[in-house]
Parts: C-alpha cells; sequence; structure tokens
C-alpha cells in the first residue's frame, strides 16, 4: 500500500512540474525498476522460476543496465534450464539459457549447462538408435523398484509390530517378505543388466539371440 501511495504521489508530481526539471521521468522508471526487482526477488525464493523470470525481464525493459535485475534473471533462467533439462525437455533449456546468455554473455554457468545438454542430446539419439523402446522399459523398471520400498515396509513394519507383541509370528512375516523381497529385487537386477546392455548394445537382430557384448559410444560409469 506504501508503495502504490509513493507511486501515486510520484505521478501527481510529474504532472503538476515540467519533466525536464522535475527528474520524474528517471524517478518513474527506477521506482518501477525496484518494484519489478522486488516482485523477482520473491517469486524466486517461492521457486516459482517463469514468474520471477518475467519480472526481472520487465525491469531489464525499463533499465538494461541494471546489475540486479541482470543477475537475478541469469540465475532463473539457469535454474529453469536444469528443471526442463532433468524434464528431457532439452529444447526448452537450451532457450532459457539463450535468455540468459544474452544478459550475461561472459557467465561460464551457462556455457557448461548448454554443453552438458548437448552432450545429453547426442546420447539420447544413440539410445533411441540402439533400443527405441527403452522409456517403456525404464519406466517399467522404475515402477518396479518403487514397488519394493513398499515390501521393504512390510518388513520393517513386522519388526516393529514385534517390539509390543514380543510373537515370533512377527519374526516369520518379516522373513518371508523379506525373501521375496530379495527374489523381486533378484529379478528387477537382472533386467535392468538387461536394459543396459539393450541401451548400449542395441537390440538383437533375431529373437533368441545372446545379447552381444557391450560396443557403444555410451560411456560405462
Amino acid at each position: 500500500m506504501r508503495r502504490t501511495l509513493r507511486y501515486l504521489t510520484l505521478l501527481l508530481a510529474c504532472a503538476v512540474l515540467p519533466l525536464g526539471t522535475s527528474g520524474c521521468g528517471t524517478g518513474v522508471a527506477q521506482w518501477i525498476v525496484r518494484t519489478r526487482n522486488h516482485q523477482g526477488d520473491v517469486a524466486l525464493s517461492h521457486r516459482n522460476y517463469p514468474d520471477a523470470s518475467v519480472a526481472y525481464q520487465l525491469a531489464l525493459n525499463i533499465d538494461p543496465t541494471d546489475a540486479h535485475a541482470r543477475a537475478g534473471l541469469a540465475t532463473v533462467q539457469l535454474r529453469l534450464a536444469q528443471v526442463y533439462y532433468a524434464s528431457s525437455r532439452f529444447d526448452d533449456a537450451i532457450d532459457a539459457l539463450a535468455i540468459a546468455a544474452h544478459y550475461t554473455p561472459s557467465d561460464d554457468r551457462i556455457a557448461g549447462m548448454r554443453n552438458e545438454i548437448e552432450q545429453a542430446e547426442l546420447k539420447r539419439d544413440i539410445v533411441v538408435s540402439n533400443y527405441p523402446s527403452y522409456a517403456y522399459t525404464g519406466g517399467s523398471l522404475r515402477r518396479g523398484y518403487i514397488a519394493l520400498e513398499a515390501q521393504d515396509k512390510e518388513v520393517l513394519g513386522a519388526l516393529q509390530r514385534f517390539d509390543y507383541t514380543y510373537d515370533t509370528a512377527d519374526l516369520t512375516t518379516a522373513l518371508r517378505q523379506s525373501d521375496v523381497l530379495e527374489e523381486d529385487l533378484a529379478r528387477l537386477r537382472s533386467r535392468l543388466v538387461q536394459y543396459r546392455q539393450l541401451v548400449e548394445s542395441g537390440v538383437p537382430e533375431q529373437a533368441g539371440e545372446e545379447l552381444a557384448p557391450p560396443a557403444s559410444l555410451l560411456p560405462l560409469p
């Protein structure tokens, strides 16, 4: 409310006094830049990166040299790029970096992340070429490992029950669930090994053919 009243007072003064002698144009511009920077800072603190980016860019539309807005926008765009990158939205990530580079062209972080994304794009193309259905299989593996968490909780639950029931039947349940967990983990690990080999070496040309040794351009961890 105080900011609004201050702004209205400034506008009223500008309407009454000559612009050239009052410095009103500069004062209003500075007020807008400070307000937009504040909005950007608040949005950034709440990890609302899209709104923070807009606020800093609006500040820079008024004063392209404002150091606070330039630094804030670079930080926001880098974080946006990281979010897009982690979601495999490579084009959006590159676009986000381009905005940052426009205002901070010498920022090594921007060049480093752009290089990382470009390398990931190359690796993705190799994986897609080797194993087109990699995404479906990878999703299935993730769901399998998530299911193991529920089984692990069942083992822990049986152990916790024994702490107050002192009934060895609870320990028997924990052992039985643990055996199931171990078997499922072994199966998942076997599928994971095969999955890695498929994305590295490609799908065998003939059904039933043994998987060839890895001969990929992808680096081994």
